[in-house]
């Protein structure tokens, strides 16, 4: 009987612990399972504006100022956080802009590398309510957001050089300095651990919904820092707990977790296909500059054409992706006239084409490029768009297009276009046909629509 009691009781036991084990990672399911459901918007809105913004405004030669030219924080701070005050700064503006341009989310650098808050936290003096300003930047910015019908993102860096637990590591900006490592016996990355939950548990319980949160950035091994440093499973649990639908980047250093991350994110660099892992087609954004810094850099000056950034755009759905694109804002909280004049030409061509855009992804295989094109589609509409980026003389041959098209047009005003089945045979004694025998030939007006990459409509069978 005695022998009976103990094995129930080891029973009883073995569930309750393996209950336990089944709550503690009930999270991690939800997030694997729910994954697509909670990046439906995202792979249907493509497009978004990222915001880079902090102190580094002020000097105006890059955000990593502090880190390329070695400035202890003290010295930092000292320079530049008792003028930081953004007069100018207008969020209606911001949020107006990106709505304009055909943007549908906006991410803003709530905290970069430099330690700088743009909120005021109780867990740090170091914010923009203790400077000049004494105001809290992100609530007006979320508030603008949402009258504008935008989805809100957060950025958040996992680096504080500012902090006085952050270990000084190979990005740290004192890590030149002779003896400055000796000192990282009397910092204590526990601390620092429990110092940035603190702020994520902030900036996701205090604004309301918030749809995106992009962690920035794990630098694993030797002199680095990786999930052990961040606790990366305690800051994914915390973000899942608060905000269930919130959707997550691949920089927590958790790639091998399907729970820890939601999208990959390539920067500054185009991907030549549909990014994989592990032999897998995985959900992508790439991030990219209009010019070559992020923060405000008043003196770059290689910034990108209004056509490269909407081929950039259109490239990235072409591959099933999305395009963040990035604007940095002056210390006075306006955006540069540059970066202003960009937005309004994507916006144009958004106008009449973002039908095009949105809900769109990968051509299906059995559908080829024509020459000099970038093919995207709408699963939903079962529509194909065939975006010019060198317009061709009146013709455009379709290979292997023959019996897959209902219709044809122009996207920017419904103009129907004439096509025919390539024929069998020379047309004339003038003009050989050298198309394929399942192709379509494209008849074309002469001169080039008033648009700055005319896109056409194919209405598939």
């Amino acid at each position: 009987m005695k022998k009976e009691k103990t094995l129930l009781l080891f029973t009883v036991l073995l569930i309750l612990v393996q209950n336990i084990f089944a709550q503690q990672d009930a999270w991690k399911k939800a997030a694997v399972d729910k994954q697509q459901e909670r990046l439906k918007w995202w792979t249907e809105d493509r497009f978004g504006m990222f915001i880079h913004w902090g102190l580094y405004a002020l000097p105006a030669r890059h955000e990593w100022v502090q880190n390329m030219e070695s400035i202890a924080p003290d010295v930092y701070e000292e320079r530049y956080f008792n003028l930081f005050n953004p007069d100018l700064y207008n969020p209606q503006d911001w949020a107006r802009m990106a709505k304009n341009a055909g943007m549908k989310y906006v991410v803003l650098t709530t905290k970069h590398h430099e330690g700088f808050s743009l909120w005021d936290t109780k867990f740090s003096d170091f914010n923009a309510a203790k400077t000049p300003y004494k105001k809290d930047l992100l609530k007006p910015f979320v508030e603008a957001c949402r009258k504008e019908g935008l989805k809100i993102g957060f950025y958040y860096s996992l680096i504080d050089w500012h902090d006085k637990n952050f270990t000084i590591d190979q990005v740290h900006p004192l890590r030149n300095k002779p003896g400055a490592r000796d000192g990282n016996k009397d910092r204590d990355m526990a601390k620092y651990r429990t110092y940035i939950k603190n702020q994520v548990r902030e900036l996701l319980t205090n604004y309301g919904k918030i749809d995106l949160l992009f962690w920035d950035f794990s630098y694993p091994g030797k002199d680095g820092k990786g999930k052990d440093d961040w606790d990366s499973e305690g800051l994914a649990k915390l973000a899942r707990s608060l905000q269930p639908d919130i959707i997550m980047n691949d920089r927590l250093d958790l790639m091998e977790d399907k729970w820890g991350w939601d999208y990959k994110t390539p920067e500054q660099f185009m991907p030549n296909a549909w990014p994989e892992y592990n032999g897998v087609k995985v959900p992508w954004e790439t991030c990219q500059t209009f010019s070559g810094s992020w923060g405000y850099h008043r003196d770059e000056n290689t910034w990108k054409s209004a056509n490269q950034l909407i081929v950039m755009l259109i490239e990235t759905v072409s591959k099933g992706g999305n395009l963040l694109l990035n604007v940095g804002p002056t210390a006075r909280g306006n955006f540069d006239y540059r970066a202003i004049e960009r937005l309004q030409q994507i916006g144009d061509w958004m106008t009449f084409n973002s039908r095009s855009i949105y809900g769109c992804t990968a051509a299906p295989d059995n559908y080829q490029a024509p020459k000099n094109t970038f093919l995207t589609y709408n699963k939903e509409t079962n529509r194909l768009y065939i975006h010019l980026l060198q317009y061709p003389f009146k013709t455009l041959y379709l290979p292997d297009y023959k019996g897959k098209v209902k219709y044809a047009q122009f996207l920017h005003d419904n103009s129907e276009l004439k096509y025919r089945e390539s024929p069998t045979a020379k047309s004339s004694e003038h003009m050989a046909i050298t198309a394929g025998a399942n192709d379509l030939i494209m008849d074309l007006p002469v001169v080039k629509p008033n648009v700055e990459i005319p896109v056409i409509e194919l209405i598939l069978k």
